[in-house]
């Protein structure tokens, strides 16, 4: 289309060029197309850069399954919650500028959270609470551990005050944060690991702080200085034809069937309320460029989005060892010995005590429609995945594929001894798939 903006490229290189087998990445993309065969999954795109350069991309299977229209490079995904580090890295622009801190209370920056308080339970005259052991602060925030809930469990009595006060309702972030701040906290902050609201209250912060929209500030200070053409919280009409269709798993057609965006609304124009934790619109070689300065500390082709020391405080884990061996986490990123939690994202601290074969200090996350990624900082690697399944019993594609690139390195493997972080069905077929490679 003339005057379309294209994603600025990352120089390419072969995979032997930078320690990488050829083989071992399309062991990859064999394991993604087996379930594409099997009608798992509609279609993957993949993509690989090692020491700042490209070297493997590959488009497979289908955009849309009723056209037969096929998934292409520059496919425009919904990745919901790989919005979450992005977030993360906003709020460290502002960081840089001497914003906020991580011990900061939130009320500093949000009053509206002064006093908050903490459920203990329903009454005959509503809601019971306590008295919050400590102002949750910022730290806690950037980490889900500051007290705050999603909302979404129907029987869950404080979810259903969540749903009662219409906070995903809001007509503005500042609304959002209002009515969030109203409602009790779940659990004394500091004590609990609990998914939640926390990167929209970010959102909704950011708006406070800068006085621009969300939408602004993103485009602004970080998808713009990167070159990030496609990503937005919303898809202009020119652009909607170049978005996957989502899909669910039906049990009972035994088969992929088309599904709504049940997790929030598609937008044709930036929305008043960003979501800070899960709008976000992304193609595989914009988010590249976005893991790709977080590998480089900050910076991207000579344009620096946030200081080294920001981008090495987002990637480090902030959990304690009670929350990290509290039997935390959710789908498939389970908490525990070797993995915590950083900045809107995980943290690899001990791979092998974790289970998965990657280099101490990955920092990674996933979306609700099955999208993946993770920056690698000891191989200088970044991969990129995505999908367009929403499914709560998906394979753990990131965990098996993050096995298949161990076997990518050349001169490198699982170690010997590690206790693959993998149900046992999925280390046999890693053995059958590195049998017959």
């Amino acid at each position: 289309m003339p005057g379309t903006q294209m994603t600025r490229t990352m120089p390419t290189a072969t995979p032997e060029s930078v320690g990488l087998s050829s083989a071992g990445l399309r062991r990859i993309d064999g394991f993604l197309q087996g379930l594409i065969d099997k009608g798992e999954l509609a279609g993957a795109v993949t993509l690989v850069a090692r020491h700042g350069k490209t070297v493997h991309t590959n488009a497979m299977g289908k955009k849309d399954l009723a056209t037969g229209e096929p998934l292409a490079l520059d496919t425009i995904f919904r990745i919901f919650s790989m919005t979450k580090p992005v977030t993360g890295t906003a709020m460290m622009v502002l960081h840089d500028e001497g914003r906020w801190s991580p011990d900061d209370a939130i009320e500093k920056h949000l009053p509206e959270f002064k006093g908050v308080r903490v459920f203990d339970g329903m009454g005959p005259g509503g809601p019971k609470t306590v008295a919050a052991n400590h102002p949750p602060t910022m730290r806690e925030l950037m980490t889900h551990s500051a007290g705050l809930s999603y909302g979404f469990n129907q029987e869950d009595p404080l979810d259903q005050l969540y749903q009662a006060a219409q906070v995903w309702q809001s007509g503005s972030l500042a609304e959002f944060s209002r009515k969030l701040a109203s409602l009790p906290l779940a659990y004394q902050p500091g004590s609990k690991w609990l998914y939640s609201l926390s990167m929209d209250v970010q959102a909704a912060m950011i708006e406070r702080l800068t006085g621009m929209s969300a939408p602004d500030f993103y485009r602004t200070r970080i998808f713009e200085p990167l070159g990030m053409v496609d990503t937005a919280f919303h898809t202009p009409p020119e652009k909607a034809a170049r978005r996957a269709s989502l899909y669910r798993w039906s049990p009972t057609q035994s088969a992929l069937v088309e599904a709504p965006n049940v997790l929030g609304q598609d937008h044709e124009t930036p929305p008043a309320v960003a979501n800070g934790g899960g709008g976000l619109v992304s193609t595989a070689a914009d988010y590249a460029r976005y893991a790709q300065m977080l590998l480089n500390g900050g910076e991207l082709d000579g344009v620096r989005v946030i200081s080294a020391e920001a981008a090495k405080l987002q990637m480090t884990n902030h959990l304690s060892d009670a929350l990290i061996h509290g039997g935390f986490g959710v789908g498939a990123q389970a908490i525990r010995p070797g993995f915590g939690y950083a900045f809107d994202g995980a943290v690899f601290m001990d791979p092998m005590a974790a289970g998965v074969p990657v280099g101490a200090g990955t920092y990674q996350w996933d979306g609700a429609a099955g999208t993946w990624f993770w920056v690698d900082p000891a191989h200088d690697l970044l991969f990129v995945g995505m999908i367009q399944l929403l499914s709560m019993v998906a394979p753990p594609i990131q965990k098996i594929t993050q096995t298949l690139m161990a076997d990518a390195y050349v001169g490198e493997s699982v170690p010997a001894g590690m206790k693959l972080n993998l149900p046992r069905e999925w280390r046999e077929k890693i053995e059958q798939m590195r049998a017959t490679a």
